[in-house]
């Protein structure tokens, strides 16, 4: 397979794998304007995925020549998106890591999986499926509006604002005081989102956008 005559922008990013979250991965990162070359062994996967992407190519990931061949050394970010088929997701790690790639992200399935993941060469290793279930089982409550949590013990979450802030500053509420967490913005019905000042008034019917640990998080928004 001949090398790319073209080159990549330094924003541009590689997707491998176009199944459900690969491939949703990539649409997401066209829409928000990035160049994206998406790679997938499956003849029948980079056809259906032919018309809605710039750059999809049918090739091997696992192969090193291949992915050297494709200029994959050329980008700094690659998204390993390959899930069920563990071999094939650890060697193609290992293939984007030998071609020497700054930040290599990786879908793992199992905790096992992801360990293999990083010491293969993978910086950061995602699970979906398990984001997703935790996700949703924070928003099935009816305690929050949306939910985000990240690596390291701190989230960021959507949530009504507490009987306690209403008709008063947030300065006045003492919420960061008395809870841990910090409220980044105000949503009002209607209204454009604002960033949180201490003199930003609360009222009924407000959305906040809190920051904090986890813990503090849900326990913060189990008060509303």
């Amino acid at each position: 397979m001949p090398r790319r005559n073209r080159s990549f922008a330094t924003d541009s990013v590689a997707v491998i794998g176009l199944g459900r979250f690969g491939g949703s991965v990539a649409e997401s990162l066209v829409r928000l304007g990035h160049e994206v070359l998406a790679i997938d062994e499956r003849a029948e996967v980079v056809q259906r995925w032919a018309d809605s992407l710039t750059h999809v190519v049918q090739a091997d990931s696992t192969d090193a020549v291949v992915m050297e061949q494709l200029g994959i050394s050329e980008f700094h970010r690659v998204v390993v998106a390959i899930g069920t088929d563990i071999e094939a997701s650890v060697l193609t790690v290992l293939a984007v890591e030998e071609a020497g790639v700054p930040e290599i992200w990786a879908k793992a399935i199992t905790a096992k999986h992801g360990q293999i993941l990083h010491r293969v060469g993978a910086h950061h290793v995602v699970y979906p499926e398990a984001a997703m279930g935790e996700r949703v089982a924070h928003l099935v409550t009816g305690k929050m509006i949306d939910f985000m949590e990240f690596d390291d013990g701190f989230a960021i979450v959507k949530t009504r604002a507490p009987l306690e802030a209403i008709g008063k500053t947030l300065a006045e509420a003492g919420l960061r005081t008395r809870y841990g967490v910090t409220v980044v913005g105000v949503k009002r019905p209607e209204e454009d989102f604002t960033y949180a000042r201490p003199e930003t008034y609360v009222e009924a019917g407000d959305l906040l956008i809190v920051s904090g640990p986890t813990l503090k998080v849900e326990a913060f928004a189990a008060i509303t």
